[in-house]
């Protein structure tokens, strides 16, 4: 078997790799420890199969093209409306932070390995790097507060790049061992960062362009025409000044993140998937090219500065960072803690391994050594502990609690109380002054806004929701939530409702999106909604008696439009959700249904043949357009107080002790 074969050995580390994080996702455990076991084991101290010393020039080639994509993406997910609220502590960190860690991490590497002043210097600028790849994903696991994690995550994506340059020229200044080559250095250092700077800008604001206003890349090719584009910035960013086109490549990620364009939830998902990619073969081929024996020869040494690194450059880089910042303590103490390296430092490092020893320094394996003991120690014991210091110091958000809806008019609020019942928690998010003081007027949370504004989002902590509901009379801005949802919080279900006849918005471009249909499909919207404004409805709980199926088309609802009765959620046992296309009926269900009551109305006559049981329920009026709900939030339709529906009392308004009843 020809196992001196570069094409085997990618194709081999790209198996492993996407292996490996599939077996930490199902472990819920950093991807990178898998991956460096996954090196270590295909590598020539285990089985041999993987050989990266058969790539020669061109891994570093691969590597390089390899980090522009995932900074790419990393640059990608920043938002700059968070961005702005920790600007300072962010600027910090990447500043007079990255100064201390620089500092620290030599006097650590002087001190506990013996290294000559030149090779410390390139280990503490090194070490500046913290990383997206290990970061990102652990904070989308334990879900802190808000602060801290765009602190940490902005650090993560913009610290790699930064740091590499300032390593980088950091080495050439060591190789050349001159004065003049130092003040070259700094020379070089701003020029590269200014020039990256400017490219990125550039390519971010020619690719988010094309993709928001042209219609020059045809349907179906945005993403290949996006990720062509990001590695000729790289690679002609590089070619001006060696080096920036990391920097640009990081910068066009942020740029385009922030410019919503048509292609935004299907771009993100494509760049997700390939730094994924990208990232396992990268930490297989090269743990593949680290001997055991290696890191072993550190000894104590390499222990002693790992140990410093985490429990004093870090902390103290922290601390200074957030002085008099409006971070708690509880989140800089998070912080102080969180600090992992990831794939920068690892390519990086093996770069600048090769250099080393091509120029006769003997420190060359010892470098690449420690760097990746130091990237093995801060995953597991940073990345494994993260979740439960986040718990111990109460920075964990919730997460999967209750609903948010965006329309507080009477549909809205329909569905809000029918969820409340149920012990769901709801907020409301309306910029309709009206609608926002009825709802609080009737016992609601609600948040007055927009919701196309990131913040009022934020406000309502919709990525800690199990869904966000759109139910405005604006069919196209309720799809463009579903997808602001959709690209921010995948995990989210992102249901909207759209509406009958001839819409902008069809029931195919809504699923195109990636979203629900809110009531199992369009309905007559803006009809409904004006009927339960004026009374013209009852909410009324239907027991399913059929056999199990996907959720029915109304019956009557093609020619009836807003007279067939509406479904607006789905109680199975003490679980409700609302209804949408996705949603199935078993027997024994319960529907809660908005049933017309003005002349012409199919009302329970419509559901009352063979399947569909009218419950003896409850009163289930939404109380902002008529009365209370008559009984406890905790009781599910069928176990309350019996008694029948009524219709809607135009105009009226529920008692101060209905409110409290009808509150959950």
């Amino acid at each position: 078997m020809q196992l001196d074969n570069p094409a085997l050995t990618v194709a081999l580390a790209l198996a492993a790799g996407v292996l490996a994080q599939s077996l930490a996702r199902h472990l819920r455990m950093p991807g990178i420890v898998l991956l460096l076991v996954a090196g270590i084991m295909l590598g020539p101290d285990a089985l041999g199969v993987v050989r990266p010393r058969t790539l020669g020039a061109s891994l570093e080639m691969l590597v390089g093209l390899s980090v522009a994509v995932i900074l790419f993406d990393g640059g990608l997910n920043l938002n700059i409306v968070r961005l702005r609220r920790e600007a300072a502590v962010i600027r910090r960190l990447i500043t007079i932070g990255a100064a201390v860690t620089a500092v620290g991490g030599t006097l650590a590497a002087r001190l506990g390995m013996g290294w000559p002043w030149p090779v410390a210097i390139l280990f503490g600028t090194l070490v500046i790097v913290t990383g997206p790849t290990v970061i990102t994903p652990l904070l989308r696991r334990i879900r802190v507060t808000h602060g801290a994690e765009t602190a940490l995550e902005a650090e993560g994506v913009l610290i790699d790049p930064i740091g590499a340059i300032i390593a980088v020229v950091t080495l050439e200044v060591v190789l050349s061992g001159t004065l003049g080559g130092a003040a070259h250095g700094l020379l070089g250092l701003t020029s590269r960062l200014a020039l990256g700077a400017l490219a990125g800008t550039l390519a971010g604001l020619l690719i988010g362009g094309v993709l928001r206003y042209g219609r020059i890349v045809p349907e179906g090719y945005e993403n290949i025409f996006t990720l062509s584009m990001v590695l000729a910035v790289f690679e002609a960013s590089d070619a001006i000044q060696p080096e920036s086109g990391i920097l640009a490549a990081t910068v066009a990620g942020l740029v385009v993140g922030n410019l919503e364009s048509r292609t935004s939830r299907e771009l993100r998902e494509f760049k997700e998937q390939l730094t994924t990619l990208f990232v396992g073969m990268l930490f297989v081929l090269l743990a593949a090219d680290v001997r055991l024996d290696e890191v072993a020869a550190l000894g104590w040494r390499g222990v002693a500065v790992v140990a410093l690194l985490i429990a004093v450059v870090r902390p103290l880089d922290v601390l200074v960072s957030t002085w008099r910042s409006g971070l708690s303590a509880r989140e800089r103490a998070f912080m102080c803690w969180i600090g992992p390296r990831g794939i920068v430092a690892a390519a990086v490092a093996s770069i600048f391994a090769e250099r080393l020893a091509d120029h006769g320094s003997p420190y060359g394996t010892e470098f690449r050594a420690l760097v990746f003991l130091v990237i093995a120690v801060t995953v597991v014991l940073q990345g494994g502990t993260g979740g439960l210091l986040a718990s111990v110091l109460g920075l964990r958000r919730p997460s999967e609690q209750g609903y948010a809806i965006v329309g507080a008019n009477a549909l809205g609020r329909a569905v809000a109380r029918t969820l409340a019942r149920a012990g769901e928690e709801v907020v409301l998010i309306d910029s309709n002054p009206r609608e926002v003081a009825i709802a609080a007027a009737d016992g609601l949370r609600v948040i007055h806004g927009n919701a196309n504004d990131e913040t009022i989002l934020e406000a309502a902590d919709f990525e800690g929701r199990r869904g966000v509901l759109a139910v405005t009379p604006n069919e196209g801005a309720n799809l463009l939530v579903g997808e602001r949802v959709r690209a921010h919080a995948r995990a989210v279900a992102a249901l909207v409702a759209i509406a009958r006849g001839k819409a902008a918005v069809t029931p195919r471009r809504a699923r195109e999106a990636g979203v629900h249909l809110l009531f199992g499909g369009p309905i007559a919207l803006a009809e409904w909604i004006a009927a339960l404004e004026r009374g013209e409805a009852e909410l009324q709980s239907w027991r399913y008696a059929g056999s199990e199926a996907r959720f029915p088309e109304r019956p009557g609802a093609s020619d009836g439009e807003a007279r067939a009765p509406l479904p607006l959620v789905h109680w199975r046992g003490r679980a409700a959700t609302p209804v949408s296309d996705a949603t199935t009926v078993r027997r024994g269900d319960v529907v809660v249904f908005a049933v017309p009551t003005g002349p012409g109305a199919s009302g329970p006559l419509a559901l009352g043949v063979g399947e569909w049981v009218l419950e003896e329920a409850p009163a289930l009026r939404d109380p902002g357009v008529a009365g209370a709900i008559a009984t406890s939030p905790a009781d599910p339709p069928g176990e309350g107080t019996a008694a029948r529906t009524t219709p809607f009392a135009t105009g009226g308004r529920p008692s101060a002790a209905g409110v409290a009843r009808g509150t959950a």
